[in-house]
């Protein structure tokens, strides 16, 4: 692990894991007769970044929704170190180690950048997990914005900033709780490619500190450049699991996806 992602992250070196941070299996979530989720099974390891990727309404947001609480399950399991979380509220999944940034971000626009970290970090964390923070990204928040390129901005209004440098201020938000799982959803949308070399670099930063990542995106070169496995969504069910070079030689996947545009 690099010191300046263990410095931005205060996690332990990722190991040799074999035990999956994440279980998911037979997550369902329907919208009155529309099944946006059905039966969606896949694991996270720790320190491994695995995309979740698919063609229109295929369920990718809704499932990270699920997860992160903004959404009940209808139907399936979540376990989250091996204890069940599924339907938990999103604060209490925040102190447990489970976090999210979003595709449009909605930063506390009249604070400054400093203050909306300083806010996430007091409020996102809980007392029992405080401790940890001393060495990490809540123990030195000017390293956290080295870390994001928002080293220069920590006196501006959070509502000045571009909206690339709105996303890393979402990114910072959520690594000051101290997540052990980080859900990222479109982070590469809107980005040129320098920003999108940035980001990708320090996604890969945080999971070789330790931390899972998963991953929505549409962007398949970011994906490629990113992530260690792929889940290809369908209709709300699993259609392919493994690296993006197999997935381009699966029929399946460049029947449905690939080459397709992408939306929420």
């Amino acid at each position: 692990m690099s010191s300046e992602a263990a410095v931005a992250t205060g996690a332990p070196a990722a190991g040799a894991a074999t035990v999956p941070l994440l279980r998911v299996q037979g997550l369902a979530k329907h919208f009155g007769a529309f099944r946006a989720l059905d039966g969606v099974s896949f694991d996270v390891m720790p320190g491994e970044v695995l995309g979740l990727v698919g063609p229109n309404g295929s369920g990718k947001t809704t499932c990270i929704n699920v997860i992160t609480g903004l959404y009940r399950p209808d139907g399936g399991s979540i376990l989250y170190q091996g204890r069940p979380v599924g339907g938990m509220a999103a604060h209490r999944l925040v102190h447990q180690g489970i976090n999210r940034s979003f595709q449009i971000p909605k930063p506390f626009k009249s604070l400054t950048v400093r203050q909306n970290v300083e806010v996430a970090r007091t409020y996102g964390q809980h007392a029992a997990r405080a401790g940890e923070a001393e060495g990490g990204v809540a123990g030195d928040i000017g390293e956290l914005l080295r870390f994001l390129g928002l080293e220069q901005h920590a006196d501006r209004m959070a509502g000045e900033l571009t909206s690339a440098q709105q996303k890393m201020l979402d990114l910072a938000r959520a690594l000051a709780t101290r997540p052990k799982l980080l859900c990222v959803d479109e982070l590469g949308a809107g980005l040129n490619p320098a920003e999108l070399d940035l980001v990708a670099g320090r996604l890969r930063e945080l999971a070789r500190s330790g931390i899972a990542l998963l991953v929505v995106e549409h962007l398949m070169d970011f994906v490629d450049e990113v992530t260690d496995r792929l889940i290809v969504l369908s209709a709300g069910k699993n259609l392919f699991a493994g690296t993006l070079a197999q997935a381009v030689q699966d029929p399946r996947v460049v029947e449905v996806f690939l080459g397709a545009p992408d939306e929420h």
